[in-house]
């Protein structure tokens, strides 16, 4: 197999690689004058199992377009098979009409991807687990929670753990990671958003006092939502408030929001690359998901089971 890396995080590109101990495949991406995008593959893919590795964050349609113009330029180059690693899908969160006249865009970007001609999908905590259906071809939806939920027992063991959902939509998510985490219990916030980018904490269900809360949530962009949970947590009395994320958006001023706010700690990971804000932010922390993704792609190509991952 080989492996080939856009601009968006070759960092993670990088880890993969050193973790399957092999090259990244040598491959030209670069901009014109106007910015259109050209691929030029430097080595022999005919006939490989060629994974391409591209977010599709900040700037998303940037890194969209390149991801589909790498895509073509592995189909004419013969490769066998062409899988589409993308950590964080960034059209995830338009994946229904909330009104009349809208786009499914989650939908249009998945044709995109099918018709530019790859083979599979291999994304991270996709926003919603049906966008999974939108593509025609096979398509892995990995989940972070394992890697938090290592970090969470490493460091916060013998605290009095609560997990925390944001809103009515990630109970799921959060259920699965208290789950992990010894049927720790589960607490959620019922918030109101007037408006996008902007929440109300309206009350929290469940007994969060004295308790030790972990936030869980699969994208952090303004992070109003999460500072707002965390302050309405600390007014209910709760010891201290942790926030764990897969997808540091992190847009606008949500740097400055985090340092600001009554989080003790937000965790992301590393599916999207980090600006030097993030970087140099003291209450953010990145964990790898570069293990988790490198597994996943061994099993892909020697044709062996994924969801055994999880277990």
């Amino acid at each position: 197999m080989k492996l080939m890396a856009g601009n968006s995080n070759l960092p993670l590109a990088r880890d993969i690689a050193a973790y399957l101990e092999l090259p990244l495949t040598n491959a030209l991406v670069r901009r014109f004058a106007d910015e259109e995008i050209f691929v030029e593959i430097l080595e022999n893919v005919r006939g490989e199992d060629v994974f391409i590795l591209q977010s599709t964050g900040f700037p998303a349609n940037d890194n969209l377009m390149e991801l589909l113009v790498c895509i073509d330029a592995l189909k004419r180059a013969s490769a066998k098979r062409i899988t589409a690693v993308v950590p964080y899908f960034g059209y995830a969160r338009q994946d229904r009409k909330p009104g009349p006249r809208t786009p499914i865009s989650a939908k249009l970007v998945a044709n995109l991807v099918t018709v530019a001609g790859a083979d599979r999908v291999l994304s991270v905590d996709l926003h919603a687990g049906q966008i999974q259906g939108f593509f025609d071809i096979p398509t892995d939806n990995l989940y972070a929670a394992p890697v938090m939920s290592a970090d969470i027992k490493a460091r916060f063991e013998g605290h009095n753990l609560m997990v925390v959902s944001p809103d009515v939509g990630g109970v799921v998510r959060a259920r699965a990671l208290a789950k992990r985490l010894d049927n720790a219990p589960l607490a959620i916030v019922d918030k109101r958003r007037e408006r996008a980018g902007e929440s109300e904490v309206m009350n929290i269900i469940g007994e969060v006092e004295g308790r030790f809360c972990i936030l869980i949530d699969d994208i952090v962009d303004s992070a109003g939502t999460l500072c707002n949970a965390a302050a309405a947590l600390k007014e209910a009395g709760a010891e201290d408030v942790v926030a764990y994320c897969t997808h540091g958006v992190l847009s606008g001023g949500a740097v400055a929001r985090v340092e600001g706010s009554q989080l003790s700690e937000l965790v992301i990971t590393d599916s999207i690359g980090s600006h030097e804000m993030i970087k140099d932010a003291r209450r953010i922390r990145h964990l790898t998901i570069a293990p988790l993704l490198a597994e996943a792609i061994r099993r892909i190509a020697d044709e062996s089971s994924v969801s055994s991952l999880f277990d």
